[in-house]
């Protein structure tokens, strides 16, 4: 990991930002310039123009219907339909699709995986109406749901619109299936009056909402911070007589916990319970990261032990989430107890020895350190820079420069790099009465010094001990240097030399 700016690098945890507010859009009809591929098509740009071109190649692509699939005579270039494509990869569809007369349903849906990986989302639905018309028994409602849905994940809004208008002009009636996949995609791009517009268009056409439908709107209006809409769609979810599942109880836990709404988490979490829903492991996962961003602590740890006994996967951040809880409580010891309880999920995993590490670290113990180094030399563990710089802090801090000169000495015999906590460590120790130069002559001996400044210390290493003098220095007089300076590339030497100059004067 590079070394970023120090306003970046030492922050664990991001605060919480405000949702983005939902787009306003324009009445649904103006949306739509066109209502089927027989009155307009797309150019390279995203515009809809005259279908002449498509007409004269669909002419020729039907002409060559009966024709074996050219591919499959490119035997020099391989026996992959896909490959073969790839070649033609700046080759327009139509073009690929006459040279080829026809591919089956499998082949197809290769093609549009192929565009959407090349960036060329824009051309799935002209791809998909020469297809189509190729072979009139594909119009079907089964691959009209698959090509809109694509093109609401990949945001061409405008043509799934489109899409949904061929739909209609060929007489096909939209199904639950398909209503849902319009709704949703509105609601993920946040234009939740356009989703409301086909939610009423449904249930005039005789179909009624299913949990599915209101469990899409109800996250995406977590997504942009909607919260009121949440409570009003769900009180309409029930009033329309479509109760909620475990997966809308859980989906709301879930979207409240996100946004720190602690109050709404636990009441909905309580009639989760009283329905005797199954609580889903993600949901779980949600709450405790909730209960450790605001250092709940005995919350946080009656779910931590549900945790454990669960299969939810928790992530390093998360862990980190927690240790950070201890540490500003200085609760230290626990910080081996949270490390142990993760090694009987995952085994002993650096960060695992990072926590039982920093345990005895923080309290100053010396024999607690060597005994998590004996055990980790026994388990052929071997050392990084997060552990030692765990030790050089505690011995900085105990001013047992001894066994700091000891511990930086023998770094490169470890095959160990430090990092700009190492160097800050050694400068903050000379400036203690450590004698330095020993340690400073080996480093410029093996090269380090004139190596890109780099922070590959363990985030929570920061947040017990805090920063030194050296660092702290250096925060000040980064932003102070011009724009060109600060983005450029910054060795161990420049970076040493930048702060005696500031602040000693040289």
């Amino acid at each position: 990991m590079t070394w970023a700016p120090p306003t970046a690098y030492h922050q664990l945890h991001k605060p919480f930002t405000a949702f983005l507010s939902p787009c306003k859009t324009p009445a649904l009809h103006l949306l739509i310039s066109c209502s089927s591929t027989e009155s307009c098509n797309r150019d390279n740009k995203g515009h809809y123009h005259s279908p002449s071109r498509s007409r004269q190649s669909l002419q020729k692509i039907k002409k060559n219907h009966s024709l074996q699939p050219k591919w499959l005579n490119q035997k020099h270039r391989g026996d992959s339909f896909v490959e073969w494509v790839k070649e033609k990869k700046q080759s327009d569809p139509t073009d690929i699709l006459q040279q080829d007369g026809d591919w089956s349903k499998e082949q197809f849906w290769d093609f549009i995986r192929f565009l959407r990986e090349s960036s060329r989302t824009s051309e799935i639905l002209q791809a998909f109406d020469l297809w189509k018309d190729v072979e009139k028994s594909r119009i079907n409602e089964e691959n009209y749901v698959k090509i809109i849905s694509l093109l609401f994940e990949d945001g061409l809004t405008d043509a799934a619109i489109l899409a949904l208008k061929q739909v209609e002009s060929h007489g096909i009636r939209p199904s639950l299936e398909m209503y849902n996949v319009v709704i949703h995609g509105f609601a993920r791009a946040g234009r939740f009056e356009d989703a409301v517009f086909y939610l009423e268009e449904m249930m005039n056409a005789g179909l009624r909402p299913d949990t599915e439908t209101y469990d899409g709107l109800i996250q995406s209006y977590g997504k942009y911070g909607m919260y009121d809409e949440m409570g009003r769609c769900l009180r309409e979810m029930e009033s329309s007589g479509c109760l909620p599942d475990y997966v809308t109880y859980n989906l709301l836990i879930r979207e409240f916990a996100k946004a720190g709404l602690l109050n709404k988490m636990e009441s909905t979490y309580s009639a989760l319970l009283a329905k005797r829903m199954d609580l889903q492991n993600s949901t779980l996962v949600a709450m405790l990261e909730a209960y450790a961003n605001f250092g709940i602590l005995d919350k946080m740890e009656k779910v931590f032990r549900r945790v454990l006994n669960s299969k939810a996967y928790l992530k390093d951040d998360l862990i980190r989430s927690l240790a950070r809880v201890y540490i500003e409580k200085l609760m230290f010891s626990r910080l081996e107890d949270l490390g142990l309880d993760l090694s009987s999920r995952t085994g002993s995993t650096d960060l695992v020895w990072c926590l039982r590490l920093l345990s005895h670290a923080c309290t100053m113990s010396k024999k607690g350190m060597y005994f998590i180094i004996q055990e980790m030399e026994s388990s052929e563990v071997p050392w990084n820079v997060t552990t030692a710089n765990i030790m050089a802090l505690a011995y900085l801090k105990m001013k047992d420069f001894t066994h700091l000169e000891i511990l930086l000495s023998e770094l490169p015999s470890r095959y160990v790099k430090p990092d700009i906590v190492t160097v800050g460590v050694l400068f903050d120790a000379i400036m203690s009465g450590f004698r330095g130069n020993p340690v400073k002559r080996l480093w410029t001996k093996t090269g380090f010094f004139d190596d890109t400044v780099e922070m590959n210390t363990d985030a929570l290493v920061l947040i017990a001990f805090g920063k030194g003098k050296f660092l702290k220095d250096f925060e000040e007089m980064y932003p102070l240097f011009e724009a060109k300076t600060r983005n450029g590339t910054w060795t161990y030497r420049h970076l040493i030399d930048s702060v005696r100059t500031w602040f000693v004067g040289g």
